[in-house]
């Protein structure tokens, strides 16, 4: 199995209690999606900041963003590893190993903090690569040096996280992001406007308001897992073990893939706007505002995604096949729904929601004929996010890192470079390749879902095949 730490003792499938998984993902998904929301809000309110000042102010943000985004979100997906090895560990009844994963876990996090840091600090030098407009890099390259501070808070905060959520704990992290998301509005005014004091920073200031929360954050919730009740029986930050290369490097390998597959593609719609913003700012402000919407509106396939990441891994360290197929084609249901909810109110209000982030006009009017793409792409956005999120409860990662990899990279980035730059279709051709791309990744992601399932159930055959009980109907 493609990125699997432990290989499962198949055993014989316990009859779904439905009623129980439909609620148990609901409790797992509902506060991840408020948490994801908040922490989506925090681009939302740099760019509707940004935006209210000039549409330099907020090219600057896209640019600075276009970088930062996919570097943080490729070490915060590495610790995603958290997530599956702690649900494996609770399904299994490995309770006592919950604080040895966590804290190699937490040692890793802090290295790649700290490498997130080293890169985002040399990012700058590929501006005239990317040819991003010479009155635009002073600015962005403030913001992308100040925002370099806070990575190690946005590792070490994501592998707390995944713990937590893993033990099926999400509200702290909920009710944490909540409060960060109402801290960075005055924090953004002040370094944005150059209050008490300080120097008036534009869209740049959004770079040191968001690392200073995110380290806010980080202390906040290390904490509550201190001196919380909830979590004295698993106590990580007591007898704290020593650094283990083995171990750091096995999670390493499961979590890298992850990393790389939500790199591969959160990358491919940030740097479109290093590659439009030769095409003007009009154009780059257009697309960082649809953009925006279409985050928000991920986040609820995304944290379904989540969910049955941790419900599929637990239910994978109890080796119960038959509930844990359950789960999966319910997240499927509920991907659908959301999808087709969220391409239902695009279509009605895509106006004025883009006229929430911006006075321009024009760029209004820009925006909102993106949103049209963004409409066609919901479905198959949902879908690959809940294959994906499946195949990861189950330790698969390298499958669906390679699957990213061809449909993102290997055929939307080309083919929107290409349709935007070379032909005349400008932002327009870039977002046709991002609904192709996306399209083509549910379709192999579901795929892989579908035969890992098949592997499991032919593993199953063959040792019901062995024995003489009775086999029960998942």
């Amino acid at each position: 199995m493609s990125g699997s730490t432990t290989k499962p003792n198949l055993q014989l499938p316990t009859p779904t209690n439905r009623r129980h998984e439909i609620r148990t993902l609901f409790h797992l998904m509902w506060p991840i999606l408020i948490t994801q929301v908040a922490q989506a809000g925090f681009g939302l309110i740099d760019t509707i900041m940004a935006g209210r000042m000039s549409p330099t102010d907020l090219a600057v943000v896209a640019v600075g963003v276009g970088l930062w985004l996919p570097v943080v979100l490729f070490m915060a997906g590495v610790m995603i590893a958290t997530t599956p090895l702690v649900a494996e560990a609770k399904g299994a009844g490995q309770s006592s190993q919950i604080p040895w994963i966590t804290q190699q876990t937490l040692y890793l996090a802090l290295l790649m903090g700290l490498a997130g840091f080293a890169v985002l600090q040399l990012a700058p030098l590929s501006f005239d690569l990317l040819d991003v407009p010479a009155h635009l890099q002073p600015k962005a390259s403030f913001f992308l040096h100040s925002i370099a501070f806070g990575m190690p808070a946005v590792t070490l905060y994501a592998t707390l996280r995944g713990y937590t959520e893993a033990l099926g704990h999400p509200r702290p992290v909920t009710v944490i992001s909540i409060l960060g998301l109402l801290g960075i509005i005055p924090l953004n005014y002040v370094f944005m406007h150059g209050l008490f004091g300080l120097p008036k920073l534009g869209g740049a200031g959004c770079g040191i308001a968001t690392a200073s929360i995110q380290w806010i954050m980080l202390i906040v919730l290390a904490i509550y897992l201190s001196l919380s009740k909830t979590y004295q029986q698993i106590k990580i930050f007591q007898q704290f073990s020593r650094f283990n290369s083995a171990m750091t490097g096995k999670i390493f390998a499961l979590g890298a893939p992850i990393g790389m597959a939500i790199f591969f593609e959160v990358s491919l719609f940030s740097i479109a706007a290093i590659i439009l913003s030769p095409l003007g700012e009009i154009v780059v402000s257009a697309h960082q505002i649809a953009l925006s919407v279409t985050s928000v509106f991920f986040m609820a396939p995304l944290s379904l995604g989540m969910a049955l990441t941790i419900r599929v891994g637990q239910l994978y360290g109890e080796q119960n096949w038959s509930a844990m197929q359950y789960v999966q084609r319910l997240g499927f249901i509920f991907a659908t729904s959301m999808a087709l909810a969220a391409m239902l109110l695009m279509l009605l209000f895509r106006e004025q929601i883009t006229g929430f982030y911006t006075t321009d006009t024009t760029v209004q009017a820009a925006a909102t004929s993106l949103l049209l793409f963004a409409l066609i792409y919901q479905l198959s956005d949902a879908w690959q996010v809940a294959a994906a999120g499946c195949l990861r409860g189950m330790q698969d990662t390298q499958g669906p890192m390679w699957i990213t990899l061809l449909s993102y990279w290997g055929i939307a980035l080309p083919l929107g470079i290409v349709l935007s730059r070379m032909l005349p279709y400008g932002a327009a051709g870039f977002w046709t390749g991002l609904v192709i791309g996306l399209t083509i990744a549910a379709v192999l992601l579901s795929f892989r879902l579908r035969h890992r399932q098949k592997q499991l159930f032919q593993h199953l055959a063959a040792n019901v095949a062995s024995s003489t009980l009775p086999v029960k109907n998942p």
